[in-house]
């Protein structure tokens, strides 16, 4: 008979104390969206969690809400009662992300690359009409995004517009585009001759209109090609601009071939003009003084070009 009652006050002491328990409010909070819910200020906010309360500051920046005015909120939310911890505000803070130069750049360079204007092999310069101070943008996915490109190829020109996540108003820019393609470069100055090896060559970018006037040389087929004039270091290496190297020399002496079925007929003679492998040569004979027309086989070699008596003769 007396066990009872005892167990009933035992239980509703616990049942008090449940009921005392409540959501306790935070001293700081980082959130990311642009609204600071229950859940974000209150632990243990129970059902109430997603019930907004008021703007979180802009990103990247940190806020402080008087007790008081979270208790408005969260009255105005539902929340009639919490445990402030002795509080009498608190720090709120949004997180952000930097936007720069290069992200905008980036956007730019995809939608120009969709277009087919921007292909394989090929980048921009992108000069902006006015300094661009990185802004801090919501830290989301997609923090910032392309909403619009003007952009006329033959001035240059662009104009754009970008949405930046957690900011108002969209950020407007303008300026220059430069198609920029890779050319060969000289890595140094070099003479007139110099055989051109994979280190004498180095790959810059320079503007598609420059490269088309300059004409586009493969770096690999300029390389085992000798220079036709002596180049400075940094100029652009064209196709013109080199030659098979000579094998020859003007005034060389050389051996000159005569071929005819198995016989092989050697005479010296000198080169009157200079010439690379496959190239025609004149060559003077030391013995008979006479002028034969040769073709250049390997350095200091030069072949009869036609065969027969008649050359044979004229050796």
């Amino acid at each position: 008979m007396i066990a009872r009652p005892l167990i009933t006050l035992a239980a509703a002491a616990l049942m008090s104390g449940a009921a005392a328990a409540g959501p306790v409010l935070k001293a700081e909070v980082t959130v990311s969206d642009a609204i600071v819910t229950v859940g974000d200020m209150f632990e243990d906010a129970g059902p109430l969690a997603e019930a907004p309360l008021f703007r979180a500051p802009a990103p990247g920046t940190i806020g402080t809400v008087p007790l008081k005015d979270i208790e408005a909120a969260a009255s105005r939310a539902g929340l009639a009662q919490f445990e402030d911890e002795g509080l009498s505000a608190v720090r709120v803070a949004r997180s952000g992300t930097l936007v720069g130069k290069e992200d905008l750049v980036a956007l730019i360079e995809d939608d120009l690359a969709a277009r087919g204007v921007l292909t394989g092999g090929m980048s921009t310069q992108t000069v902006f009409s006015r300094e661009f101070a990185p802004l801090t943008a919501a830290a989301v996915a997609e923090p910032v995004s392309l909403v619009a490109l003007r952009y006329l190829p033959g001035s240059s020109t662009f104009s754009a517009r970008f949405a930046i996540a957690g900011l108002d108003k969209p950020v407007e820019v303008s300026g220059t585009i430069d198609l920029m393609v890779e050319m060969p470069h000289l890595a140094s100055a070099l003479p007139a001759g110099t055989v051109l090896g994979p280190e004498d060559i180095v790959m810059r970018p320079v503007p598609v209109r420059h490269a088309d006037a300059a004409g586009f040389a493969d770096p690999a087929a300029l390389v085992g090609k000798a220079l036709k004039r002596q180049s400075r270091e940094g100029v652009v290496v064209k196709a013109t601009d080199v030659a098979e190297p000579q094998v020859i020399a003007r005034n060389d002496l050389v051996t000159v071939y005569f071929r005819s079925g198995p016989m092989t007929l050697t005479v010296k003679g000198q080169a009157l003009n200079a010439a690379a492998l496959g190239e025609p040569v004149e060559v003077i004979n030391l013995m008979s003084k006479r002028v034969v027309s040769t073709t250049a086989i390997a350095s200091g070699a030069v072949e009869v070009t036609a065969a027969g008596p008649l050359n044979l003769a004229g050796l």
